[in-house]
């Protein structure tokens, strides 16, 4: 079995769990953060939507840097509405789909690495990368918005199984 048929239906299943979470994001929320070291909750959600989108710039190249020449990242400007974030994160995941079911194992193997200032992070296998780096990001930033959501009353979705705000608990 090639590799992307393994890593495909996982994928399809996480980006599902994670636009459910996106959904539930009111906009008169993007502002709110839990602490001042937090980002907010429309910058959380805009991340969360951008993620996806690195598949393509690990199937494609052999590394990222995301602080060139020694500069701190820019973060984009998260977009202003929450049908503007699920837009995003529905374009990206399609992206992202795509390169998955087109690459061959050859590729998926090969390493990749993440640098910053010209300095290596990490260097992995890109099936790892997209696994850890896409994918594990994805789970552990949905799971922040999950705690977002649940520290301003509002209904957090199933991802496992049953959520206590979908059972009635």
């Amino acid at each position: 079995m090639p590799l992307k048929d393994a890593l495909l239906p996982e994928f399809d299943h996480e980006m599902a769990n994670t636009r459910k979470s996106l959904e539930r994001v009111p906009e008169d929320k993007f502002g709110w953060k839990p602490h001042e070291k937090s980002g907010t909750m429309g910058w959380l959600s805009a991340h969360l939507a951008d993620i996806p989108a690195y598949v393509l710039f690990t199937l494609a190249q052999d590394s990222f840097d995301i602080a060139p020449q020694g500069e701190h990242p820019q973060p984009a400007k998260p977009p202003a509405t929450r049908s503007a974030i699920l837009e995003a994160f529905d374009k990206n995941v399609a992206a992202a789909r795509a390169a998955i079911a087109g690459a061959e194992d050859r590729v998926l193997m090969q390493p990749w690495s993440l640098l910053s200032g010209g300095k290596v992070v990490f260097t992995m296998p890109k099936i790892a990368v997209l696994r850890g780096f896409v994918m594990s990001h994805t789970i552990h930033h949905r799971a922040q918005l999950g705690v977002y959501l649940r520290l301003n009353n509002l209904p957090v979705p199933s991802i496992y199984g049953p959520s206590a705000d979908e059972t009635g608990m």
